[in-house]
């Protein structure tokens, strides 16, 4: 019997190594910082102008468990972060939540969100073993995809905006009286932390260091972004969105100092959730259907389309994302954990704050999970008082530099179909009615443009 080559015995081993070496090398790079800690701790807090006020409504209207919903979305931010290797956000399902939320005799139940949570994230996870999610990335027209993309932008950006001017009861969803000029959570308050981050920060292309240019594309004709004046640079190492929302955590305290003693050690326990055959039909029927689209749309199409705008080097697969999306519900959920999805407005928050790298959102999801494992629910008391006008300012620069990437659209048509899809998912309170009127819209005019006569056969010469 012939003995093993000594050469080729070892191979495998060698291979498996390898691999784990490439592997371990990936996510380091991942979490490789691209700019400095301060500008990726600010980038971190960028999507909390959206994520505290979903939260704080389902945990006080519809009793969803802010330890659990706390510790897996940590746990959601570090994976991804390490993963994708961008300031890829963790954030609440908006239509679910908006169901759930809203005002009706009967509030969906714990349950029942949940299982909208794990039937949109099977739709999601189906798509993107399939292939299906690639094939619609590719060929879904660009105009279209930036209508939603504004719509949102700009939505996030009214929001924000009645953040700032007016008191707010995330239980009902409703407005209140004008907010006043003074106070801890006052109009003068909100306005000061808007100048401030615009100070700091500029329009957006100031937070940007030398290392991020080998990040975006060159071209010799389109102008440099970055300012390169001493004050623009020393100005734009401040972490804005961080200092802004230290302040506001430290006038909770200032607020009530009595929630000090609200303050309990300790995690809640986890739970199985029990979902029955009628929690299932309530929760596809009232909050999934509508849910699905709007994640095609906008945690996974929206955000790959800006993520090759703002990390051209940095290709983030359509496929992946959409997985993502689908194994982090297909977890949490189960234990009561808020659905989640990535969201473009997220990105572009973080982005806009600093982020520039995976350790971004993993820095956030440290946060989160020392809270979780140190506070638990005792939690929603600081949340509760959180200053809403604040709140308003981290969500109107982040809606801002969402709407901002349809700033591409290189010709009058390619506008309109984007201005079009765009005012009727704001009007419908639709992204899944924009999008179909967009692609409507675009085939009529490609149609328009088609020239019959060059289609037609050319006459034979019986002569």
């Amino acid at each position: 019997m012939e003995s093993p080559n000594p050469s080729t015995a070892p191979l495998l081993p060698d291979r498996s190594r390898w691999s784990a070496r490439r592997l371990y090398s990936s996510i380091a790079n991942n979490f490789r910082l691209k700019t400095t800690i301060w500008s990726e701790l600010g980038g971190s807090v960028g999507d909390l102008g959206t994520y505290i006020p979903i939260v704080l409504a389902l945990v006080l209207v519809n009793h969803v468990d802010l330890c659990t919903t706390l510790f897996f979305t940590a746990i959601y931010n570090i994976v991804t972060g390490l993963l994708f290797g961008i300031p890829m956000p963790v954030q609440p399902m908006k239509s679910i939540a908006a169901v759930a939320i809203s005002e009706s005799e009967t509030h969906l139940t714990v349950p029942q969100i949940m299982a909208a949570g794990i039937c949109t994230a099977s739709v999601l996870l189906f798509l993107g073993v399939t292939g299906l999610m690639s094939f619609f990335y590719k060929y879904l027209p660009l105009p279209v995809v930036r209508g939603v993309q504004l719509s949102q932008g700009l939505a996030f950006a009214f929001s924000a905006i009645k953040y700032i001017r007016y008191n707010q009861d995330f239980v009902t969803g409703k407005s209140g009286l004008a907010r006043p000029w003074l106070g801890l959570d006052g109009l003068l308050l909100a306005l000061a932390a808007v100048l401030f981050i615009l100070l700091v920060t500029g329009s957006g292309s100031e937070t940007r260091d030398e290392d991020d240019d080998e990040d975006l594309p060159t071209s010799a004709s389109s102008p440099p972004e970055i300012n390169s004046s001493l004050a623009g640079r020393t100005l734009s190492k401040i972490p804005a969105a961080l200092l802004v929302f230290v302040l506001g955590l430290i006038l909770c305290f200032v607020r009530d100092p009595s929630i000090v003693g609200d303050l309990t050690f300790g995690p809640s326990k986890f739970r199985v959730v029990k979902i029955t055959w009628n929690d299932w039909k309530i929760g596809f029927l009232r909050a999934a259907i509508p849910q699905i689209p709007l994640s095609v749309l906008n945690s996974v199409i929206a955000v790959c389309k800006l993520s090759a705008d703002l990390f051209p080097q940095k290709e983030v697969s359509a496929t992946s994302v959409s997985v993502s999306v689908g194994m982090m519900n297909l977890v949490g959920c189960w234990f009561g954990a808020m659905p989640v999805c990535h969201g473009a407005g997220g990105l572009a928050g973080q982005y806009r704050f600093g982020g520039r790298s995976g350790a971004s959102v993993s820095f956030l999801g440290l946060g989160k999970l020392i809270l979780a494992l140190l506070l638990g629910n005792s939690f929603v008391r600081v949340l509760g008082l959180f200053p809403i006008g604040i709140l308003g300012v981290l969500l109107l620069f982040s809606g801002i530099e969402l709407a901002m990437a349809s700033r591409d659209m290189n010709s009058k048509e390619e506008s309109f179909v984007m201005l079009v899809c765009a005012a009727v998912s704001l009007t419908g309170s639709s992204a899944a009615l924009g999008f179909g009127c967009g692609i409507v819209l675009y085939l009529l005019l490609k149609l328009r443009n088609v020239d019959f006569c060059s289609l037609r056969r050319p006459a034979s010469n019986t002569e």
